[in-house]
């Protein structure tokens, strides 16, 4: 049996994968990337928050200057009732050394800034590479895909997202992902003439949907929203509804709330699209053999905490120090899921708290405008969120102890 690891194959080429790609190559592993998509998704989806604790893992593979570049940074999150009252101030993240925050980016962006720099590094990414099956032996694992074609290595790394094939691999029983019993849609508004808010959203808990938004010093606004959507439907079933009906709905949905979302609303042009909103609390199966889901594949936790991307990147640096430190998968695997698990399904938990409060009826709603000021001021400090943001990965230190560099 090998028990030094030198290739692998890698699932997905969202966020997880190019940095996993790029973590491997750091400690001496070379990855190729497959992608399912026969194209790069540059302009799908609309944007995400990459917190401080994201970046700083990026900054660990210096990997960080082109997201940095590519999206604005939002240190500050304004919470609101429907109602026009302010409910409190909360830190998005913590400030590292230099200065740097959490940043909002477009989620193509991100996808694109991550493959871009994975090629400077001279990873090989294949598009139009759909996972089929995959077998583990003692000698490594075979991707078999499609297109009828297959690709080897020592490991492989499934970082294939929240309907991951690889999961479906490991553990037929894998659990679904869990509907939260909302939809997500956003866009970018122009010519509101909202004065800009610098380093700052706005979140509003309006009496019939969430609603956040922030202005950019160009005019522009960002914005998303999150509504109640009892039954569960398909990307497909909700890229039916036109998009001016989508819009004729949110103007509805905000028209008894105090605030900018209507006019917001109002002056975002271009095509909407409904995004249900899933997690996935507990994965029993994280590995077997030579193959180990990253990311979304293994936890995927809901927008609310904004911790997707970042949890995604942490979990790329602490396998691939792993597989350095421990070289048979086996171990490493287990030693990756032992230091990621509790921290990623308390994440998970967390997001899930969050997203239920936009949910809430109206004696919830009541209760919840009532206490979250108290709640904000004395619970919501940066200290109380230390756990979240302040996780650092240093891949120049082995499991061992001793510095690396």
């Amino acid at each position: 049996m090998k028990t030094r690891t030198s290739t692998a194959v890698v699932i997905g080429c969202g966020i997880g994968g190019p940095v996993a790609a790029m973590a491997l190559q750091q400690v001496g592993i070379d990855a190729v990337v497959y992608e399912g998509h026969e194209r790069p998704a540059d302009f799908v989806g609309s944007f995400l928050n990459v917190a401080s604790n994201g970046l700083d893992g990026l900054r660990a593979l210096g990997a960080d200057r082109e997201v940095l570049a590519s999206g604005f940074p939002t240190p500050r999150m304004v919470m609101w009732s429907g109602t026009g009252k302010r409910l409190g101030e909360v830190a998005n993240g913590l400030t590292l050394e230099d200065g740097t925050t959490s940043i909002t980016i477009p989620r193509g962006l991100l996808h694109r800034a991550l493959r871009d720099e994975a090629l400077r590094r001279g990873i090989h990414i294949e598009n139009g590479k759909r996972l089929l099956s995959a077998e583990s032996g003692p000698s490594g694992v075979v991707a078999h895909f499609e297109d009828g074609t297959s690709a080897r290595g020592d490991v492989l790394v499934g970082a294939d997202g929240l309907h991951s094939r690889t999961r479906q691999l490991l553990d037929p029983a894998a659990p679904r992902a869990r509907y939260s019993g909302m939809l997500s849609l956003g866009g970018v508004a122009h010519g509101t003439g909202l004065a800009p808010t610098p380093d700052t959203f706005h979140m509003m808990f309006g009496k019939r949907l969430f609603f956040s938004h922030s202005v950019r010093p160009s005019g522009e606004t960002f914005w998303f929203a999150n509504l109640p959507w009892e039954s569960e439907s398909s990307r497909a079933e909700l890229s039916s509804v036109a998009s001016r009906e989508w819009k004729q709905r949110l103007l509805a949905l905000v028209a008894d709330d105090k605030g900018p979302a209507r006019e917001i609303l109002e002056h975002t042009r271009e095509t909407l699209a409904a995004f249900p909103v899933h997690d996935l609390p507990t994965v029993p199966v994280w590995y077997r053999g030579a193959m180990v889901l990253l990311g979304d594949a293994a936890h995927a936790t809901s927008p609310s905490a904004g911790q997707g991307a970042s949890l995604a990147i942490e979990d790329a640096l602490v396998l691939a120090k792993c597989l350095r430190d421990l070289g048979e998968p086996a171990r490493a695997f287990a030693a990756y899921e032992q230091e990621r698990r509790p921290r990623v399904e308390r994440v998970v938990r967390y997001s899930a708290r969050i997203s239920s409060s936009k949910t809430a009826g109206p004696v919830a709603r009541w209760f919840r405008d009532l206490l979250m000021p108290f709640a904000l001021k004395h619970f919501a400090s940066p200290e109380a969120h230390a756990w979240l943001y302040r996780y650092h990965v240093d891949l120049g230190v082995s499991l061992g102890g001793p510095s690396l560099a």
